[in-house]
């Protein structure tokens, strides 16, 4: 997809150059070497694509240069970036949680007037992202994105063909909209969340706003203007300071726990660079609170929401826990080459950071399992050494995939641990087919052999593994998990998740105040470790009455019991449901998945609904409504196109991640062949053609062939080529039919 992505843009900006921008220097088109210095051409912001199949219809609207006419197709289609005439963002940060508005607008300025073509639009969102809404006007059309019940797709057929709105790399949401003019204006606007990332003691956000030359508008007098809107509300109650920042921001307001900011600008370039902020909540020592919200009118469930959350201060000697860690690394085949490469590097920085005192065990596993030592190795410079060159040795991508006995193995070795925090780091790439048995097995496994029981931490590598499953697993387990889609990330995010385990500071907690609370339900439901390089932030519905006050009480890494106060208030201006909406979808989902229930299913999709966040459950429409009276337009053939209420649906992609892929485990497929195509018409045409011929070659061996050909009159000549003629007709509209039949 990578390739096939930027080859498109970069065969674009070279057919771009037919563009004539006219004779003055202010009209002069961009730099050449600007254009095609970018090493993938993938977005690093919001972008709008010209999809050109036609090279012929590519010029200047409104200065034609009557080139010579252009023979051919682009197949795959060329994806011209058209010119941003404006840009703005608003962005709310509340606890960790992050919303996202961008605004834009972009002109068609490649294709000559009279012609039309579709448009892509490319959001690339920040971490853990989840798109909420994109709007889109053409001044003839308007569009919106709009998230449907599995109930209330009634075609499903057209469901399941959806080929248009999906995700590249799990992070960058792309659609098309169909048949636009050249000389066109396009204002589109994009609503996502994403997760605010924590390091060294302070929230970060890094909104993709890096815009290449080539978007820059050519004209006379063409204002360039940028603007980012912040607001933060940590929810605290505390101080926020503001650390860092990418652009010159103007405070706009400052209240106790919330800051306003401006970025304002006219530019004569668009911004080359993200949006960068960080910000602390100034204390130096464990601190938490609970929110509490009611349930609006319509919202599904009217329990009330509450939020606990529980910070690690910004103290950088706070002790932590010594650690025994059981490190379980997939060596299956579908690891092989760079998946595991990644994995290797990742595990070698987790283990050049355990201290002396620690202790630590490697297992790889494909059908069987190979263990660095029969027992616990305490973490000596020169253990650590013996480890490296046995992971040079054996790890080698071989074999299937078996979870249960690794995870059975490593629990048996953290069986019987004192003084320290027990974990086992899971990574693989692959579903199997006893995920739920693994699950009730880890449930079932006794916990009161240690005063700590075994803390699992999950990360999934691709989308052919069960996410679900892991993220069951590490609830369990009392853990975190996390996964990487993009190859590039595996090493950072498997270290990120390993620095969150390795540094515990609170264990065993609990909050006395939910023992007498009806109906409850936490999210998630087994309460995770305060770690110092990552927040607590738990979540839950609930009937009753809290305290003013609740007593939050854990172990610390000496064994001694804390306890704090926690202030109980009424949240007014944070929206608990929106904030915590995708992290209890996530949740349910899980749930939904081990206990196979349908009234779950149901429930998760009423809230996708509600929320506007996307699940398993739920399906999202792309609406077409026009802009008074219009003649009827052609249908494209990617796109089937139904009529309600005299608005135009185009079905788009589900945008879960399913629940793993048992085949290609089982083939051992890696997750890097993986591919999501933007386009395929070609591809049929070339299997309709080559089905044509293998066909016709099968029914007859060649030397009979020409044998018969040179014995045959003139009459058997004719005759055959009328046949030949008329099944090659057969054929082709058979091809027509999958063209036509296909999204």
């Amino acid at each position: 997809m990578d390739d096939q992505f930027s080859t498109s843009v970069e065969f674009g900006l070279k057919l771009s150059k037919r563009i004539y921008y006219g004779k003055e220097r202010t009209m002069s088109p961009p730099n050449p070497e600007e254009m095609e210095k970018s090493e993938s051409f993938f977005p690093t912001a919001p972008m709008v694509y010209a999809v050109v199949s036609e090279p012929a219809i590519v010029d200047n609207p409104d200065v034609p240069s009557y080139q010579p006419y252009v023979h051919g197709r682009c197949e795959p289609p060329a994806l011209i970036p058209l010119h941003m005439h404006a840009i703005a963002a608003e962005v709310d940060c509340y606890l960790d949680t992050a919303f996202v508005t961008v605004s834009g607008a972009w002109r068609v300025h490649c294709i000559m007037a009279g012609q039309s073509c579709d448009c892509r639009i490319a959001v690339p969102m920040g971490e853990q992202g989840s798109v909420l809404g994109v709007d889109i006007d053409d001044g003839v059309r308007s569009y919106h994105t709009q998230l449907i019940t599995m109930e209330d797709s009634k075609d499903t057929e057209k469901v399941a063909k959806a080929k248009d709105g999906l995700l590249l790399k799990r992070r960058i949401y792309t659609l098309k909209v169909p048949q636009v003019e050249g000389g066109s204006n396009l204002f589109v606007k994009v609503n996502w969340s994403q997760k605010l990332s924590y390091e060294d003691g302070q929230f970060c956000l890094s909104l993709p706003f890096s815009f290449p030359a080539y978007v820059k508008p050519v004209g006379k007098k063409i204002t360039k203007r940028e603007k980012i809107l912040l607001n933060v509300n940590s929810g605290t109650g505390k101080e926020v300071l503001l650390r860092t920042s990418s652009h010159p921001l103007k405070e706009v307001r400052r209240q106790v726990g919330k800051l306003g900011f401006l970025y304002e600008a006219e530019v004569s370039s668009w911004s080359s660079a993200d949006f960068y902020f960080s910000y602390d909540v100034s204390s130096s020592d464990i601190f938490g609170g609970l929110l509490l919200q009611s349930a609006s009118l319509h919202d599904i469930d009217q329990r009330e929401m509450f939020c606990f959350y529980l910070f690690p201060g910004n103290s950088h000697h706070r002790k932590v826990f010594r650690k025994e860690v059981v490190f379980l690394v997939d060596v299956s085949v579908s690891m092989r080459e760079w998946l595991l490469e990644n994995a290797k590097n990742a595990l070698l920085a987790g283990l050049s950071k355990l201290s002396p005192d620690d202790s630590f065990n490697i297992i790889t596993f494909n059908e069987n399992t190979q263990l660095f030592s029969a027992s616990m190795e305490l973490a000596t410079k020169e253990t650590v050494e013996n480890a490296t060159l046995w992971i040079s040795r054996n790890f080698i991508a071989e074999g299937g995939t078996n979870i249960l006995l690794p995870l059975n193995q490593a629990l048996e070795m953290l069986a019987k641990t004192s003084n320290s925090v027990p974990l086992i780091f899971l990574i693989t790439d692959g579903a199997v087919e006893d995920e739920r048995h693994i699950c009730n097995v880890v449930k079932s496994h006794p916990t009161n052999r240690s005063p700590l029981c075994p803390r699992i931490y999950t990360f999934g590598i691709g989308s052919y593994c069960n996410h679900y499953f892991l993220q069951m697993l590490a609830q369990i387990g009392r853990g975190y998990y996390d996964a990487a889609y993009d190859v590039d990330l595996i090493d950072f995010q498997i270290q990120r998740l390993f620095n969150i385990a390795s540094s515990t500071i609170l264990a065993n907690i609990n909050i006395d105040a939910l023992e007498c609370l009806d109906s409850l339900e936490l999210y998630p439901n087994y309460m995770p470790d305060l770690s110092s390089g990552c927040p607590l932030i738990v979540s839950g519905r609930y009937l009753g009455d809290f305290p003013d006050y609740v007593k939050a009480s854990g172990v610390l890494p000496d064994m001694s019991n804390f306890t704090v106060d926690l202030k109980v208030k009424k949240s007014k201006d944070i929206p608990l449901d929106r904030v915590f909406a995708r992290r209890q979808i996530d949740f349910l989902t899980a749930h939904a998945w081990l206990l196979e229930s349908k009234q779950l299913e149901e429930k998760i999709g009423k809230m996708s609904i509600q929320t506007g966040v996307p699940s398993e459950y739920s399906h999202i429409i792309f609406v077409q409504t026009k802009k008074g009276k219009q003649a009827s337009e052609p249908v494209s053939i990617q796109e089937k196109l139904a009529d309600v209420n005299g608005k135009k649906i185009i079905f788009l992609r589900n945008l879960g991640i399913g629940f793993g892929n048992l085949v290609a485990t089982a083939e051992n497929l890696s997750p890097c062949m993986e591919e999501v195509k933007l386009h395929e018409t070609s591809e049929i045409l070339a299997k309709a053609a080559a089905r044509c011929c293998s066909t016709l070659l099968d029914r007859c061996c060649c030397m009979c062939f020409i044998q018969a050909c040179s014995r045959m009159n003139d009459k058997c000549a004719i005759t055959l080529t009328q046949l030949c003629a008329a099944l090659a007709c057969f054929e082709c509209l058979n091809c027509c039919f999958e063209l036509c039949s296909c999204d």
